[in-house]
């Protein structure tokens, strides 16, 4: 009986199908091979060999296998970390390498795995169960792993190269005056109150206005920095440390000044204000400290002493904030810019003007603060020109007085 077919290739039609079926074959292998081989097989089989050889294999046999994951209601996170990091709550493994490490259990006191899970403190992508892209970088995650890689990528100074990690501590701790362990976060606050960054910048809603509004400066993307004038790594963090280091080279127009902050304190300022942004975070993750952000006691009777004391005009309208005027007790904290006991000579120096002609016509950066933030009438003045003449005698006075140095 005749057979008939209605391929357009009679005859070839079982060789075809052959070489089909041998490619399902081999990719079906290779897809097995592949999926038996994925990280966190691998790395779970690794772990269950150390704990039998520490151990034994009775313990070995009680390790959970498979995808494990932390769900974190209150903060929106699936985190699948320990299906590859099973060692951290398992004592023994101090000395060993990641991902089968200990964790260090202090932290782990005060945030349990289950109440906080892992990519709150150490960043990451918490779905990922493969290293690349549970660490990043990848594409279209902005969480990359703060850890010790990161760390030696940006040359942080100093002996903890995992302390970027220390910018997510601070989304909860960011009211702390000083937080246990994280000494460059602690740094960078310190040196905000130091040098008087709130004179031009509002922070936790409180500063000048000379500078933008840097309480949520973090949840800004690099895409909106201007990176043309910055070499190395095209980052926000790259570009904060450059900026803090030296202002004029990136924004040439800035009226910022320089403070000769070395690497290190770029660093710790860098990573401060990149802590500072709007995070979900339930009032139950944050620590027992208001949420402001206030004076001192010790600041407060500062102010208060030279409010009713001989420089109180320089207090009230706000120059103290820049300024000491020390010849009438006034001290600034920040003493961003030149003692004004002395402006009536010094203007004429710096500038080739007498204080009546700077302070009616001002130049650099007091043109912008006189005209931005200390707006004074025609009347006003006046008595600054006259307050500044006082502070001056005041200064010559003093200076005549005091005696000679031999």
């Amino acid at each position: 009986m005749e057979q008939r077919t209605s391929s357009p290739y009679p005859g070839k039609d079982r060789p075809v199908l052959a070489v089909i079926g041998v490619l399902l074959v081999v990719s079906t292998v290779v897809f097995a091979v592949t999926d038996h081989r994925k990280d966190w097989r691998w790395y779970q089989a690794e772990f269950r060999k150390m704990v039998a050889e520490k151990f034994g294999a009775e313990k070995a046999a009680t390790l959970p296998a498979g995808m494990k994951q932390i769900w974190v209601k209150d903060l929106g996170r699936a985190d699948r970390c320990i299906t590859c990091h099973q060692g951290i709550l398992w004592k023994g493994f101090e000395t060993a390498e990641h991902p089968w490490k200990t964790h260090p259990a202090e932290p782990l006191k005060i945030h349990p795995v289950e109440d906080y899970g892992c990519t709150a403190c150490h960043g990451g992508q918490g779905w990922a169960v493969e290293s690349e892209k549970a660490h990043g970088p990848i594409h279209f995650w902005e969480e990359p792993v703060l850890g010790k890689a990161m760390g030696e990528a940006y040359s942080i100074q100093g002996d903890d190269k995992g302390a970027l990690m220390q910018m997510n501590c601070n989304v909860c701790h960011r009211y702390d005056r000083e937080t246990k362990g994280a000494d460059l976060i602690n740094l960078g606050k310190k040196l905000v109150n130091e040098k008087g960054c709130r004179a031009c910048h509002v922070v936790n809603g409180r500063g000048g206005t000379i500078g933008p509004d840097l309480t949520y400066v973090g949840d800004k993307a690099a895409e909106q920095y201007d990176m043309s004038r910055l070499g190395g790594q095209k980052t926000a963090f790259a570009w904060h440390v450059a900026h803090l280091k030296n202002p004029k080279e990136l924004v040439p127009d800035t009226v910022m000044p320089s403070f000769g902050f070395g690497t290190k304190e770029s660093q710790a300022l860098a990573a401060l204000v990149l802590s500072w942004r709007r995070a979900p975070v339930p009032a139950t993750y944050r620590p027992g400290v208001p949420r402001t952000d206030p004076q001192t006691p010790e600041e407060i009777a500062e102010e208060e002493r030279m409010k009713h004391g001989p420089g109180a005009w320089f207090v009230s309208t706000g120059c103290f904030v820049c300024h000491s005027v020390a010849s009438l007790g006034v001290k600034s904290a920040a003493q961003v810019g030149p003692d004004l006991s002395t402006a009536v000579e010094d203007t004429q120096k710096r500038f080739g003007k007498t204080v009546d002609d700077f302070i009616k016509n001002p130049t650099g950066t007091m043109s912008v603060v006189l005209s931005r933030q200390i707006i004074l009438t025609d009347a006003e003045k006046e008595v600054a020109i006259q307050k500044l003449r006082e502070a001056f005698a005041e200064h010559q006075k003093q200076k005549a007085a005091a005696p000679a140095a031999h």
